[in-house]
């Protein structure tokens, strides 16, 4: 391929609506994808709710969405069992894989490793130098000293079973799991009746994965459930950032010039680590933009996750509040509130769409903290560290 008016780095979600966005409605737009694995998705499991998307959104992933459920439920020691009348939707990265690699064909290159990035250029590790008209960064998150953060960390195994469930949809929260360290649940997609997607979960204050206690904790909730693992399929795991506050002006400083899209651009729900509709949002935006040049791209993304980042300030502070605030066994009290509350309320949240009333109704009633401790995280709005 001659110089391309993109590269995009990265294989993952966010590259792939992208490019999905621009196969589609900007077919006269060149591009090249940069992956250093041997596929799109890596092995990932992306999920979101209907109302999450708009029309703009939806249709882009449609085609990479490989099972979907009526209902969902979560359970908590003090609520129950308690189900949720909304859809909910899942994208496996092998799904997400089959739906582009037929539609980039060579406009992707795989064991491509990036040891260098301009605005409008690539340095491989083979010493090759590949240049475009702008570069997007997709390759997921970076550290940095302007943002603090929990993290989501998480470890799941796809298993098949002996014998079939009758399972009537996801438990995306079974809070009833010991709470060590911080918040714990396990979160459970049933793909086939005798095949499930079993995740431990932790919102924690370190980044450390201890892949092998979760995997045991996943096989024991198993155990604990008389659900009989004939095999792992496969193992997937992962750490999300949760922001708590941060400087975002000196965040995008730090890009120097070359635009970014998903985790790296801070694209995400910043309370639920979800990406999937900031990446749908992103890549319909970038398909709108006339002017693709990597000035006028980087102005127009950074001015995009800029308001994101406001909009999304009550998360923030609900954020602060959980890791600032809560004792970490005892932040399940905190999830455990929210569940209590309407479900047209929760599907808001999750869309990040969250009403004045509906942040009231959140922070009212007797709260799961104690008041002055809830008080003072929700006042700190810059950098503060790790939480404690």
């Amino acid at each position: 391929m001659s110089r391309p008016d993109l590269l995009l780095l990265g294989a993952g979600l966010a590259s792939g609506l992208i490019a999905q966005a621009l196969t589609e409605h900007r077919p006269e737009v060149s591009f090249l994808v940069l992956e250093r694995g041997p596929s799109i998705g890596g092995n990932h499991t992306w999920c979101f709710h209907p109302d999450d998307l708009g029309q703009a959104e939806a249709p882009l992933i449609e085609p990479a969405v490989g099972h979907r459920w009526p209902v969902h439920s979560v359970i908590f020691p003090n609520l129950g069992h308690r189900q949720i009348d909304a859809g909910y939707l899942c994208v496996p990265s092998e799904r997400f894989h089959a739906a582009l690699a037929p539609r980039l064909r060579d406009r992707i290159r795989f064991g491509a490793e990036i040891v260098e990035v301009t605005p409008t250029s690539v340095r491989l590790a083979s010493g090759e130098v590949l240049e475009a008209g702008a570069v997007i960064d997709a390759r997921g998150a970076a550290p940095s000293p302007h943002v603090s953060l929990g993290f989501q960390k998480f470890c799941g195994l796809e298993v098949q079973l002996d014998e079939p469930l009758a399972l009537d949809g996801p438990v995306i929260m079974d809070a009833t799991v010991p709470q060590e360290g911080g918040f714990r649940f396990v979160y459970t997609l049933p793909f086939a009746p005798d095949r499930v997607l079993i995740e431990a979960t932790s919102y924690a204050n370190s980044p450390q994965l201890p892949a092998e206690t979760f995997a045991s904790d996943v096989l024991a909730y198993a155990k604990a459930k008389g659900w009989k693992v004939a095999k792992v399929i496969r193992e997937e795991k992962g750490v999300l950032p949760i922001t708590l506050a941060g400087d975002v002006q000196a965040f995008w400083e730090e890009a120097r010039g070359v635009p970014r899209a998903g985790l790296r651009a801070g694209l995400f729900h910043q309370a639920t680590g979800y990406s999937l509709p900031e990446a749908a949002r992103l890549a319909a935006l970038i398909a709108r933009t006339r002017d693709l040049s990597a000035p006028a791209l980087f102005a127009t993304i950074r001015e995009h996750a800029i308001r994101r980042w406001r909009d999304q300030g009550f998360y923030r502070a609900i954020n602060r509040m959980l890791f600032l605030a809560a004792e970490p066994e005892r932040r399940v009290q905190v999830f455990g509130h929210f569940y209590r509350l309407p479900a047209p309320l929760i599907a808001r949240f999750y869309a990040g769409q969250s009403t004045a009333f509906d942040k009231v109704r959140i922070l009212s009633g007797k709260p799961p903290v104690p008041i002055p401790h809830a008080v003072g995280a929700l006042a700190r709005r810059h950098p503060i560290g790790a939480p404690a």
